[in-house]
């Protein structure tokens, strides 16, 4: 007969949302850049193109371990964290874009947008929103384990 543990940790709501982040910077990102518009584009001067195949496979390793953590280590806050890392660098790459001549716009003069958007923008606000749920879950959770651990009723019996 196999013990039944209980392995603390966040639900499974709190960890599909952090998957479909890291899936999205970690799989969906890089494979709408693998293309001739960003890695294969004969105009981008060939250390540029480097500099974007490091980033597509940082990102892509980053979302490794935060998958990791989240369905092995039973973890939020770090690939959360990752999370952050990973989608706050883009923004900050966007909103000081004209300091250093960067554009949103492909080589090929198309900007993808989405709903007026730009798809970048839109896609990393989702990995943020879903980030955010998954925490406030975990918290959630949380204060409820601790609450029946000790004793007490739920916040939300009270």
């Amino acid at each position: 007969m196999t013990k039944k543990t209980n392995v603390p940790g966040p639900g499974m709501g709190s960890r599909v949302a952090l998957s479909l982040g890291a899936a999205i910077y970690g799989v969906v990102v890089p494979a709408l850049e693998l293309n001739a518009t960003h890695v294969w584009d004969p105009t981008w001067p060939p250390h540029a193109r480097l500099h974007e195949v490091w980033q597509l496979v940082t990102n892509s390793l980053f979302a490794a371990v935060a998958l990791f953590m989240i369905w092995r280590r039973r973890e939020t806050r770090a690939p959360a964290a990752i999370a952050c890392v990973v989608t706050w660098g883009f923004f900050v790459a966007y909103a000081v874009r004209d300091a250093y001549g960067g554009s949103m716009v492909l080589s090929n003069g198309v900007e993808k947008t989405l709903f007026g958007a730009n798809l970048g923008v839109v896609g990393f606000m989702i990995v943020n929103v879903l980030t955010a749920g998954a925490l406030v879950a975990a918290r959630n959770e949380r204060s409820v384990e601790s609450a029946a651990e000790s004793g007490d009723q739920a916040p939300e019996a009270r």
